[in-house]
């Protein structure tokens, strides 16, 4: 499609340049609809946001940060006609290891707001998607959700639903399942979660252990998880002494660290880090 095929006010996002600079924090994006862009220009930002050519423009050049400012314009117009178009872009995160899709189509998604719910739940549900596509997908559900609180038992339902299939899903989209479920402090979802943990089937990197997730969600205390972890670890340390002749004793240190080894902050970092380590860093937009 190409630079010269976009007409004024689009062809102003052309040369907005780096988007580290114009709102690396949605809660900083611009206000892009001062630019004069309404709902008219939907068509012209959806293929701004899915234009190949401007996506992989030179990484020093003004336009290659278009589709960019493009996307998150539609979130603006919360411009439910760009649910399905955007969809195509979330391959990119697994293909192209690109973060970008990655961090800020939820946020997208979330603005638009409930209307991509079905198309959302469907993609998720499709096994035939990469994982980290689908993980993306998980996120935006979650921040509909919060955007949108009328929608949450649908979203909390849908997240469900997922989970139930925890034998099957991938240990890491169970534990995104698992930390957004928590995010939107779905107790409702506790008993699934807690067979989920028990088969070993979350990975717990990113929200912690069973005992975490119900310190979270309010089920127990703190100290009441480390009191558990405790007395599991001396039951363990019982059965696997019986017949050896070993010392029965146990260290609960280990434990009290692991149960209070993370803060939200914490979580939120180690999402990233996850992310990040199980695909190569993007090569683009730097």
């Amino acid at each position: 499609m190409g630079i010269e095929s976009y007409a004024p006010p689009v062809d102003k996002l052309l040369t907005y340049g780096d988007a580290h600079k114009h709102g690396g924090n949605p809660q900083d994006w611009p206000e892009y609809l001062e630019l004069g862009i309404g709902p008219e220009h939907i068509p012209d930002l959806i293929r701004m946001a899915t234009d190949e050519e401007l996506r992989w423009a030179d990484s020093e050049s003004l336009e290659v940060w278009a589709p960019i400012h493009a996307w998150r314009t539609l979130g603006a117009l919360h411009a439910e006609a760009a649910i399905e178009p955007l969809l195509s872009l979330l391959k990119e995160i697994d293909e192209n290891d690109d973060d970008w899709v990655q961090e800020e189509l939820p946020e997208v998604y979330g603005r638009i707001g409930p209307a991509a719910i079905p198309a959302l739940a469907a993609y998720m549900a499709d096994k035939t998607h990469h994982l980290w596509a689908r993980v993306a997908v998980v996120d935006s559900l979650e921040k509909i959700a919060k955007m949108h609180p009328e929608s949450r038992d649908e979203c909390v339902a849908i997240l469900t639903r997922q989970l139930e299939q925890f034998a099957e899903n991938d240990e890491e989209l169970n534990g995104f399942l698992v930390s957004d479920l928590v995010k939107l402090k779905a107790v409702e979802a506790a008993p699934l979660m807690e067979r989920a943990f028990a088969a070993d089937r979350v990975d717990t990197f990113l929200m912690g252990d069973w005992y975490d997730v119900q310190v979270e969600l309010g089920l127990i205390s703190r100290e009441e998880a480390l009191e558990e972890q405790r007395n599991q670890a001396v039951v363990q340390s019982v059965l696997s002494n019986i017949g050896t002749g070993g010392s029965a004793s146990v260290s609960a240190h280990a434990y009290t660290r692991h149960a209070s080894r993370r803060s939200g902050g914490d979580r939120k970092k180690a999402k990233s880090k996850m992310a990040k380590q199980s695909r190569k860093k993007n090569k683009k937009r730097k």
